[in-house]
């Protein structure tokens, strides 16, 4: 069965979570006369051709995970759309996992100054994170998604069919986003994965659903209150400071998540030290995420290089880092001017 969760963000739209995606897509482009669909060629042999009445596909190859989101491939992307013709009444799509739906909603965003688009994630890290929310983007030299837009999709079609064909590494790293959900807003999510293992959850498909739908449920109402990340939304980038250093650094070689799961490993220790969180919840960002499998370490680190990446974020205030912080489960605050000694010591306990 079908659920549906609106977000009421620029404007409002559904995200379905359905058991057939493309019979909701076809429904979708039955209205337009042209469809281009961006994707991977992995996901391009999955799918085959997709046929909509009189609506005509057209497909573009991106090249698997960050690579896809160089200013070279998005530069690529807009030509191939200019050159075929594609219009403000015609529809973009993103099929895959959020790489591809952060490039394909950006170029929604810009060609043309902006048309529809829908976003169809694969996989669990795409489904409750970047496919939702409005924010598009392509990486930089410098950072990632240092250049973007918000540009809701119409429709985000979930399919949960879709994670069943993940690797395990994948699965767990997507899991990252949930966990980082229940620690800001809902402490259901961390009571239904405490304790379990990955194949555990991996083999219940009712509790996949609920923990996609509840952080799901969790950005939709913070993106509807603060669609352009003004104060509220930035609560989303818990652990994303250091984690997205870590992802810098490590260039990509590390799962999104896998750096997300670091970042909150970092945020753990800095919080127990600063006397922000107690002693049980920091150790139960340990125990959570280490249960299925993620790492909470990083034996590439180099202090100055993640500094400076940091430094670089974009919640960052002038040369101050900028840190989504929690006092306890369910309640979120924002640290600046945090003393070097504290920031190194945190790191030398995930680096270490």
């Amino acid at each position: 069965m079908s659920k549906v969760i609106k977000i009421k963000a620029e404007r409002e739209y559904d995200v379905l979570m359905t058991e057939d995606w493309r019979h909701e897509l076809v429904e979708i482009a039955k209205s337009r006369t042209r469809c281009a669909v961006i994707l991977t060629q992995v996901m391009r042999d999955q799918i085959g051709n997709l046929e909509a009445d009189d609506c005509e596909f057209s497909y573009y190859l991106i090249p698997d995970g960050e690579e896809g989101k160089s200013p070279a491939s998005l530069l690529k992307l807009w030509n191939w759309l200019a050159a075929g013709g594609f219009t403000r009444s015609d529809l973009i799509v993103g099929i895959g996992g959020g790489a591809v739906t952060d490039i394909a909603g950006f170029a929604a965003a810009t060609y043309l100054r902006g048309i529809d688009w829908v976003a169809i994630p694969t996989s669990v890290a795409g489904a409750v994170d970047a496919a939702i929310g409005g924010k598009t983007g392509a990486n930089l030299d410098y950072g990632k998604n240092m250049i973007g837009s918000f540009h809701s999709p119409i429709t985000v079609l979930i399919d949960l069919s879709w994670f069943t064909t993940l690797s395990d590494r994948d699965f767990a790293a997507g899991l990252a986003e949930v966990i980082k959900c229940g620690f800001i807003r809902d402490e259901e999510i961390l009571k239904r994965i405490q304790g379990q293992s990955l194949a555990s959850i991996r083999s219940n498909n009712e509790l996949v659903a609920d923990l996609i739908y509840r952080s799901v449920a969790i950005k939709a109402s913070v993106v509807g209150n603060d669609f352009k990340e003004g104060f509220e939304r930035e609560i989303l980038n818990y652990g994303h400071t250091f984690g997205h250093a870590v992802e810098q650094h490590s260039k990509y070689s590390l799962k999104h998540g896998e750096c997300v799961s670091i970042g909150m490993a970092y945020m753990a220790h800095l919080q127990h030290s600063l006397g922000l969180i107690t002693d049980e919840v920091h150790k139960l960002h340990f125990s959570i995420l280490q249960g299925i499998g993620l790492p909470t370490h990083y034996k590439g680190g180099d202090w100055l290089e993640l500094r400076a990446i940091m430094s670089r974020d974009k919640k960052s205030r002038g040369h101050s880092v900028r840190f989504v912080v929690i006092s306890k489960i369910g309640i979120t605050d924002r640290l600046t001017d945090v003393a070097q000694g504290e920031l190194l010591s945190a790191y030398e306990k995930v680096c270490s």
